[in-house]
């Protein structure tokens, strides 16, 4: 398949794995990449800027084929290092910086100035167009069906894609509720050259997350996701369990604040539940694409099967249109 984003990253097929908080390590990448997509690490699943780099060569001894890194940018009292971050992704070599979150122009001078490719990841078309600005290479457009933070307008993809499409001149990644070959055949169509997918990877062979999660993915419906911080206007959308629903619960209440339930969202809690698969021990993000999701494939058995399902669409859609007489 070609498109730009295939040429931009020199990959074989357009589709590009999340850079998902505590999943996104070398096997994952290596896997998305080895089948021929473009697997993403997570900078800050790594402790420090150094374990980031042990990370990148770890994933070079993994694959030969192109990969990159996301860097997310959010506020914090207490931020993690972000430029000591950059500057270790820039001296390793890697060509493709995913960055998200907030004020990425810093960070986007630097890594082109190096010679990288950038694809911003955001929520809305005005912080696409201002990405656009920034001089990234590709935009990735998250749905209102994503998983993790789809911002607070609440735009799904089937209307967010088109408009971003219509307006951008660099090329579209499409993301948020895409999990299948169907999805990615119509995020084509709706003007998209590429797809970019979180929660479809956590439920693969090669995800270093537990059994249990990936068994969890799998049973879950459409309707088996909550949004939480809601009230925050910091909205997340994340897997339903008893956390998850307490959460909101207390959100409900009225004039919630962070602190009442940090012990319930708390990071260190979700990977230690990621890890250990008790599924409803912390907060599992996960996008209402699990309702698509009913079988742990590997990664290449997962991208063959997408590419092929994608084709029989587009060529299916095809036939009703006919032709002109």
């Amino acid at each position: 398949m070609k498109t730009r984003i295939t040429e931009l990253l020199g990959i074989r097929y357009p589709i590009i794995q999340g850079g998902m908080m505590w999943v996104g390590r070398a096997e994952m990448a290596a896997a998305v990449s080895n089948a021929g997509g473009l697997g993403i690490l997570t900078a800050l699943t790594q402790p420090t800027p150094e374990a980031l780099g042990e990370e990148i060569e770890r994933c070079r001894t993994l694959t030969d084929k192109p990969f990159g890194v996301n860097l997310t940018l959010l506020p914090s009292i207490n931020p993690p290092p972000y430029e000591r971050y950059l500057d270790v992704i820039i001296a390793s070599g890697v060509k493709v910086l995913e960055t998200a979150g907030n004020n990425p122009g810093e960070f986007i001078a630097r890594a082109k100035a190096a010679g990288m490719t950038v694809i911003h990841k955001c929520v809305a078309v005005r912080h696409a167009l201002k990405a656009q600005s920034l001089g990234v290479d590709a935009v990735s457009i998250d749905g209102f069906e994503c998983a993790g933070h789809p911002g607070e307008d609440d735009v799904p993809g089937l209307v967010l894609i088109p408009l971003a499409a219509r307006r951008l001149q660099v090329p579209v990644i499409a993301s948020g509720g895409i999990a299948d070959g169907e999805g990615m055949a119509a995020a084509l169509a709706l003007g998209a050259e590429g797809v970019n997918m979180g929660t479809r990877f956590c439920a693969t062979q090669e995800a270093p997350i537990h059994e249990n999660i990936k068994r969890a993915l799998v049973g879950a419906t459409e309707r088996d996701t909550r949004l939480i911080f809601r009230t925050l206007h910091n909205t997340a959308r994340v897997l339903r369990n008893p956390i998850s629903e307490e959460v909101v619960s207390i959100e409900k209440r009225g004039n919630a604040q962070f602190e009442d339930i940090r012990h319930l969202v708390a990071g260190a809690r979700g990977r230690a539940a990621l890890e250990s698969g008790e599924a409803d021990d912390g907060i599992v993000t996960a996008g209402q694409c699990v309702g698509l999701i009913d079988d742990i494939p590997s990664c290449a058995e997962l991208l063959q099967r997408m590419v092929r399902d994608c084709r029989a669409s587009l060529q299916r859609a095809q036939r009703y249109a006919g032709s002109e007489a």
